[in-house]
């Protein structure tokens, strides 16, 4: 089922199963978001939750009980449910189950929030946490963004990544899939820089953006439009396209959590970006996406 929220400027289309935002249409029929064509990537948009990234092994211990889960969580594969709709929002909830209890042994309730207004879509993350114990969990976005967007003749290298505020950042690289921060580097975004694929040959390129609000933005000289996301409190946020290969879609990915270090011990508590919340208590995040 597709829950659909309405302007004049934008259709927005989110999937019940994992409360995937699976299209964004412009008035005048420019597509924004990625199609999950398989033959590159069979997602739009998943929803990384409780974890981001992978684990070490695939495995983290919690009161010397090891579990198994997979590369970004369970929730992408999970459905949702619709607990509020209008015309410009929507809520979707997911809580915890026997079934996720069996890889993460947690109670929780997880709340996708989506709110239109103009050419902008907020996504909001509600954590809740029910228990009378610790919640830890990690939770982020993945959407993918059609390259090129309104000129067919363009491609991936027809448009720029521009960061703001304009400065330096560090850059945590990736041994695939682990992170490897203690070897962090820079990645110079005082100006655009023009995207090629070698940009995303070691996997995603990780920004540390130190909670810092931050805007990113895919824009091309062959038209005016393309998108601007800014991200209020998130301690990183990835970028990411397939490679080697010719897809044509960019990922900018918010993350409050980041895959395991590689020098990773397996315990879930002392996870690299792991968010702890306290019994009874409400985690909330979110980010916006202005498109044009």
């Amino acid at each position: 089922m597709t829950v659909e929220l309405k302007n004049d400027y934008l259709t927005v289309k989110i999937n019940e199963a994992g409360a995937e935002l699976s299209s964004v249409k412009s008035a005048d029929g420019i597509e924004y978001m990625w199609q999950d064509d398989p033959k590159y990537w069979g997602r739009h948009a998943p929803v990384l939750f409780p974890i981001v990234g992978r684990l070490k092994d695939d495995q983290f211990t919690v009161a010397g009980q090891p579990y198994h889960m997979g590369q970004h969580g369970f929730a992408r594969d999970n459905d949702f449910t619709v607990v509020a709709h209008t015309a410009t929002s929507a809520t979707l909830e997911l809580t915890d189950s026997a079934e996720t209890r069996k890889m993460f042994p947690f109670a929780f309730r997880l709340r996708l929030i989506y709110t239109l207004n103009d050419h902008e879509l907020t996504v909001g993350y509600e954590v809740h946490n029910p228990a009378n114990q610790e919640l830890l969990f990690s939770v982020g976005g993945h959407p993918a963004f059609n390259v090129p967007l309104a000129d067919p003749a363009g491609r991936l290298e027809n448009y720029t990544l521009t960061v703001a505020p304009k400065k330096v950042y560090p850059h945590i690289p990736l041994q695939a899939p682990l992170n490897d921060a203690d070897n962090a580097d820079d990645i110079d975004f005082t100006k655009p820089l023009p995207l090629t694929r070698d940009f995303f040959k070691d996997d995603a390129v990780i920004l540390d953006l130190g909670r810092q609000e931050t805007t990113l933005m895919l824009s091309s000289d062959l038209d005016d439009h393309g998108v601007a996301m800014t991200i209020e409190d998130a301690p990183y946020v990835g970028t990411w396209s397939p490679y080697p290969g010719d897809a044509p879609f960019v990922c900018l990915e918010p993350w409050w959590g980041i895959a395991d270090n590689v020098n990773a011990d397996g315990q879930l508590r002392h996870k690299m970006g792991i968010n702890q919340l306290a019994a009874n208590q409400t985690f909330n995040a979110h980010y916006e996406i202005k498109f044009f």
